[in-house]
């Protein structure tokens, strides 16, 4: 069943919208490479920064855990923001809030308090729901039956700077040590700097915004407090079955991917291959970012359920290598590949559900509600995967994954047999 495109340029001077939309993607793509170089190089030392400081694995997942949830606890008041200013405003908020996080944490990292430490993660949090917001942005004027791609373009995109984050950590941990700080700071300060371009490039080129012509930005619209906000969005998922399917499937894939990814450094340096683990999490981040364009269009030809089940498999076959791997690097490479692989797919497929499935005039509140729900619950896994790890080992940690994501494989096989009687996205 081919989707009704809701958006007003399914009607309205197609070619005028065309290039508003390629406008925005390319202003999108500007901005997404620096945010995702900031993101990528911070969590490629945040874990090894956090055991430095506490000496000790138990929370050496709370820096990242800081970080998603402050990216968590900002995203409804960014999407409650964006429905009264504009996509543009709130996106730049984030990246600004990002870079005093950034600035803090490299302070505190540089002094060895760790209370100072965690609120700076959690600032960072904000450059972190920016590029998460930004899949949004690219499907405001996409026609519906084309959102996953439009989605799978910005995350694509992100390759770029979520590669050179990791791959560039040497080089940022020189000029660290070369600037008389601890080199572990370095990539803190290039985190900063790459999010002052990428707020530039927001605030100069996101001219017109997105919702400003969609008609969707309310000036007069109420704070809603935001509890409330978060319940109404809840109840206007949990009414429709394929949202609700939409939100598990960026949930479980955020959290599976955030527990085994974050441990996987302190893994990998306790058995003497610590120099490996940056091109580990570069290679992992590949997986996640690189191979998005193909995978948005596979999930609009296959279906958007199929190709959650299909994530699903195949972030279990990332988490049962990583255990099978033991201490070879080489299982340790493909392992986490398939595990970013997965999450790119659940994140595309998922995403494009929950933005389908649910009425426009609750999209950007919904949106927001499921960034804050799928960065709590990934803040808990990378919380709680550093006790786990040192109580009972990273290979429980992995089976764990694994199980999860066989749950949201079930999920996703009892929806499709229910769209089998009414096919609408299956």
């Amino acid at each position: 069943m081919t989707l009704a495109r809701e958006n007003p340029a399914d009607t309205d001077a197609p070619h005028e919208w065309d290039g508003l939309q390629r406008r925005t993607m390319t202003t999108l793509r500007l901005g997404q490479v620096p945010t995702q170089a900031a993101v990528a190089g911070v969590v490629a030392v945040v874990g090894l920064l956090a055991k430095d400081m506490l000496g000790s694995d138990r929370l050496a997942g709370s820096g990242s855990a800081a970080m998603t949830f402050g990216s968590a606890l900002l995203a409804v008041p960014v999407s409650a923001y964006m429905r009264r200013r504009g996509r543009r405003r709130g996106l730049a908020a984030a990246l600004a809030i990002g870079f005093v996080g950034a600035s803090v944490a490299a302070t505190a990292g540089q002094l060895r308090w760790f209370w100072l430490f965690l609120i700076g993660m959690a600032g960072l949090g904000g450059a972190q729901l920016a590029s998460l917001q930004a899949r949004y942005v690219a499907a405001d004027l996409a026609p519906a039956h084309h959102r996953a791609r439009a989605i799978a373009g910005i995350v694509w995109v992100g390759t770029l700077g979520a590669i050179f984050g990791p791959v560039l950590t040497p080089e940022e941990k020189e000029v660290g040590e070369w600037l008389g700080l601890d080199p572990l700071v370095g990539p803190y300060l290039f985190a900063a700097a790459f999010l002052v371009v990428a707020f530039l490039v927001v605030m100069t080129r996101l001219r017109p915004d997105p919702l400003e012509i969609n008609g969707q930005i309310d000036p007069s619209a109420a704070r809603v407090n935001p509890l409330r906000q978060v319940k109404a969005s809840l109840r206007v998922v949990g009414a429709r079955p394929l949202a609700r399917l939409g939100l598990a499937a960026m949930v479980i894939s955020q959290a599976v991917m955030v527990a085994v990814m974050t441990m996987t450094a302190p893994h990998m340096k306790d058995h003497g291959h610590g120099d490996l683990s940056a091109y580990v999490i570069a290679l992992h981040i590949v997986g996640m970012y690189f191979f998005a364009p193909w995978i948005g269009m596979f999930v609009e030809r296959v279906g958007h359920i199929r190709a959650v089940m299909v994530g699903a498999v195949v972030m279990g076959l990332g988490t049962v290598t990583a255990v099978v791997a033991g201490y070879v690097p080489a299982l340790i490479f493909v392992g986490l590949w398939l595990l970013g692989l997965g999450w790119n797919v659940g994140l595309i497929a998922g995403s494009a559900i929950l933005t389908t499935a649910v009425p426009e005039v609750s999209r950007v509140e919904v949106q927001g509600t499921a960034d804050l729900t799928m960065s709590f619950c990934g803040g808990v896994a990378a919380f709680s995967s550093g006790f786990i790890k040192a109580a009972w080992g990273y290979h429980l940690l992995a089976d764990a994954a694994t199980v999860v994501s066989g749950l949201l494989l079930v999920l996703a096989y009892t929806q499709f047999l229910r769209s089998r009687r009414r096919p609408v996205l299956a």
